[in-house]
């Protein structure tokens, strides 16, 4: 399971969860920036890879098209990168369902209050 951060996100994330994702951010692959959300899209598709963002662009995308690419829409509103980091962690175990399983393409993760 690869997973590659939307542009909205912190690249700081990516080396805060390399201990337990296989991660990229967006900035380090190599398509042109700012790259669009159909280029990212098609570069996940082919590179296997599930899209960290809170860009509902791509759950529209996801409808549109289907899947692969998988998604993880992030509703976490404005947060430091650490606590991100914190909750895209504790959600390994559904991360890894969502991975797996071959009927679903979304999984979206909401912050609790």
């Amino acid at each position: 399971m690869k997973l590659l951060i939307d542009a909205n996100i912190s690249w700081r994330i990516a080396k805060i969860l390399a201990p337990v994702f296989e991660i990229i951010h967006i900035d380090k692959t190599n398509l042109h920036q700012p790259a669009t959300d159909n280029q990212i899209w098609n570069y996940a598709k082919i590179n296997d890879m599930i899209i960290v963002t809170n860009d509902e662009d791509f759950l529209n995308l996801s409808l549109l098209y289907g899947f692969p690419p998988k998604i993880i829409l992030l509703r976490l509103g404005n947060q430091k990168t650490q606590i991100i980091a914190d909750t895209i962690t504790r959600h390994l175990s559904s991360i890894l369902t969502l991975s797996n399983t071959e009927n679903t393409g979304v999984l979206e993760i909401l912050i609790k209050i």
